[in-house]
């Protein structure tokens, strides 16, 4: 589950329901990776999509919730918002900055283009997952939500897809639970997600600004298919692949 051995050209980077035949090579050096929390529901939700019109760039911004950062970072969010309720000060210990009642455009250190070891690991990792000419950009950015991380997904494909194709698509692909009615509320929020095992996509729409362009809203709980959840679908691949009965 760590971050160690996921770009490892010898370990397999697995999403079961995005590239099972991978896990093949694992004999190498008996080490399976799963991938980062908010790559994981990514390629999930691109997955059908790229089947049906290769993608050629993505650009994503996330709304990661604290309990990416673990048990530590769920405290200070709820000590923060409990002591600003009160009058207390709100000092960041976990954060680099106050959390409650704001958002930080910061996970993970910075590299030395801009860009944070967390949007490293989307880029590299969609790559090594889904296809390597797949070009994308992302902005991680951390929320004052508890649990489960969304994504606003810009693609570019090199073919027309439109938005019913999109939906229809979405609708049949594994992991995936399609909520998008155009109404007040006809779309997953983290809230709802949280403690469940699906990757919910909801506002699917054509983006107008570029040839062959869509966008989407992905949302997931981030500690069951972030990691939890995706762990025990690799075991479950493994054995059903692999693991014979002696």
């Amino acid at each position: 589950n760590s971050s160690l051995f996921r770009m490892d050209p010898d370990v397999p980077l697995i999403v079961p329901e995005v590239n099972p035949d991978a896990i093949d090579i694992y004999k190498r050096k008996n080490i399976i990776a799963n991938p980062n929390c908010s790559t994981a529901q990514l390629v999930v939700a691109l997955k059908p999509l790229h089947d049906y019109a290769k993608i050629t760039r993505v650009v994503v911004s996330t709304y990661q919730s604290v309990s990416g950062a673990g048990k530590e970072g769920m405290d200070e969010l709820f000590e923060q918002s409990r002591n600003i309720f009160v009058g207390d000060s709100a000092d960041a210990k976990k954060f680099t900055k106050q959390i409650a009642f704001n958002v930080i455009p910061h996970i993970d250190s910075f590299l030395d283009d801009g860009y944070t070891k967390e949007e490293w690991k989307m880029m590299v990792e969609v790559k090594k997952i889904l296809d390597t000419k797949i070009k994308l950009t992302a902005t991680c950015v951390r929320v004052p939500v508890f649990v489960g991380h969304s994504e606003a997904v810009n693609i570019e494909y090199e073919r027309e897809m439109s938005a019913e194709t999109a939906q229809n698509i979405l609708r049949e692909a594994p992991g995936i639970m399609l909520i998008d009615k155009r109404e007040d509320g006809g779309y997953t929020t983290p809230v709802e997600a949280a403690g469940d095992d699906a990757t919910y996509v909801s506002r699917v729409r054509e983006d107008p600004t570029v040839e062959n362009g869509l966008a989407f809203w992905c949302v997931s709980d981030n500690l069951r298919k972030g990691a939890a959840l995706n762990a025990v679908q690799i075991a479950e691949l493994l054995g059903r692949r692999h693991l014979k009965k002696g």
